[in-house]
């Protein structure tokens, strides 16, 4: 099943950030093995050299590890993927912001509507 890849942006940039996504959410546990580059590319459908400069990136960042005789593996380096989770957190957030801001919103309503608003649910 191919994946939701949009033209807007560079396609191994948008790999490489669901990829970091599925670490920092545990989908991919520390020391696991990461598919084969054919096998994501074939997921993903999308060309192999696109999908091994995304795991490139991911491996110059430290998030995933090459070992010679086992392939690509995520860090065991926790702290690493706190940092990036929280990393992406923030962009999250601060897309979120903007978006809001571009809406009209001062910053102080934004906060207000988050902290106030239950979406609709009763508690």
């Amino acid at each position: 099943m191919a994946w939701n890849l949009d033209s807007d942006r560079p396609i191994y940039a948008q790999i490489l950030e669901r990829i970091q996504m599925q670490i920092v959410a545990g989908m991919y546990q520390p020391g696991t093995k990461i598919p084969s580059v054919r096998e994501l590319a074939a997921d993903a459908g999308v060309n192999p050299n696109t999908m091994q400069k995304a795991l490139s990136e991911l491996e110059r960042s430290g998030l995933i590890i090459t070992l010679r005789t086992s392939g690509r593996v995520v860090t065991e380096d926790l702290e690493m993927i706190k940092e990036t989770r929280n990393q992406l957190a923030k962009e999250q957030i601060e897309d979120f912001m903007k978006r809001m801001e571009d809406l009209g919103f001062e910053r102080k309503e934004i906060i207000d509507l988050l902290q106030n608003d239950t979406g609709g649910k009763t508690e």
